[in-house]
């Protein structure tokens, strides 16, 4: 196998990396109809987990907290694929092989059910995620971009030694 070819930074972003961005955004808004759904389930929730007195607020704020870290890490990271970071894209690809894996392990293991209320939508979007980053296009242009920036870096050190 031959090594990875950097594309040139000129070279046009590839549709597969637009269609990645695009696809870790719908996880994000995917997220916030979850959190939606969350606190507009909330009495039925706490009853089914028999949750009292401040437990419940504490419980909830903890889960909405949580929630909006992924977020917020879901759409940095989809902004620095989307300028050309090839360690997003290998983060983002992994963390989709890891999603797709843990829902395989809960299904097989534990009978966990796959409908699309529960996983079937967030394990389609990780499959097509994961298809789309690791296309060679994919990787060519974001090691273009690497690569452009390390050189960039190289030359104003360069400067500063020299100046």
């Amino acid at each position: 196998m031959s090594p990875p070819v950097a594309a040139p930074v000129t070279a046009p972003r590839p549709a597969s990396l637009t269609g990645g961005a695009l696809l870790v955004l719908l996880r994000c808004v995917g997220g916030i109809i979850w959190v939606v759904s969350v606190f507009a389930q909330w009495p039925s929730i706490q009853q089914d987990l028999e949750l009292d007195g401040v437990t419940p607020a504490v419980a909830l704020g903890l889960l909405a907290a949580f929630q909006a870290v992924w977020i917020g890490s879901l759409a940095l990271f989809a902004w620095f694929l989307w300028r050309g970071s090839n360690r997003a894209r290998m983060l983002i690809m992994s963390w989709a092989a890891v999603s797709v894996t843990s829902s395989a392990i809960s299904y097989f293991a534990a009978g966990a059910e796959i409908t699309v209320r529960t996983t079937l939508l967030t394990v389609s979007l990780d499959i097509l995620l994961m298809l789309a980053l690791s296309s060679r296009d994919a990787r060519a242009w974001t090691l273009g971009r690497r690569d452009a920036r390390r050189e960039l870096r190289r030359s104003r050190r360069a400067e500063r030694a020299s100046g």
